[in-house]
């Protein structure tokens, strides 16, 4: 395995990959570390500071975001809205004409189907934000604790919009980033930021 990975470091363009691909990685991990504005961090932190088991829902997110649900950060969404929107749109290419075609096109109908699959994200991502949110107030039964300017009343609009973006946006630039990975750098970039994610909520 050790020479494998010498052998790997003596090709530039391989080299420049790999590097490329921890680097981005790197990025994503210290990204994630941005806490979500409009949330109180202290009521959030004691709530989730309780055993596992008291919320198991919240825990089995935090697991698969890296830690990022816990501590309510940037990339509390990760890219589950998109990968959410890929199996949307590959379940309905069969069944829509211009799917269809687009999918018999070759690469410029597959770059197409991506695009539209970005659109979709978006408004996917803004819900899962709000039901994220609600099943938050749901465990915790002290919502106005934890973000007290969330809702749709007057007053509450301007701050309820700064955070759902900045879900949004932590999820824009994961996916940002995974398409980096896949293009200029080595494997699957969406699976490492998922994997990536996984193995930093499994390390202390």
């Amino acid at each position: 395995m050790i020479d494998s990975v010498r052998s790997a470091f003596t090709l530039p363009d391989l080299r420049r990959r790999i590097l490329l691909t921890v680097f981005l990685l790197v990025i994503y991990r210290l990204v994630a570390n941005i806490p979500v504005p409009g949330v109180n961090l202290d009521a959030w932190l004691q709530f989730t500071s309780k055993p596992a088991g008291d919320n198991q829902v919240i825990y089995f997110l935090d697991f698969l975001s890296g830690g990022a649900v816990r501590n309510f950060f940037f990339f509390f969404l990760g890219v589950y809205p998109y990968i959410t929107a890929s199996i949307i749109v590959q379940l309905l290419t069969p069944i829509i004409p211009q799917f269809q075609e687009l999918a018999s096109e070759g690469e410029s109908g597959r770059n197409k189907l991506s695009r539209y699959t970005y659109y979709l994200t978006v408004p996917l991502a803004l819900l899962q934000a709000i039901g994220q949110i609600n099943l938050i107030g749901l465990s915790t039964g002290n919502m106005a604790a934890i973000m007290p300017n969330f809702g749709f009343e007057a007053g509450q609009i301007l701050p309820t919009m700064t955070t759902l973006m900045a879900m949004l946006g932590g999820t824009m630039f994961a996916i940002w980033l995974g398409e980096m990975i896949t293009e200029d750098g080595i494997g699957q970039g969406i699976s490492l930021i998922i994997f990536g994610g996984i193995v930093s909520g499994i390390l202390p």
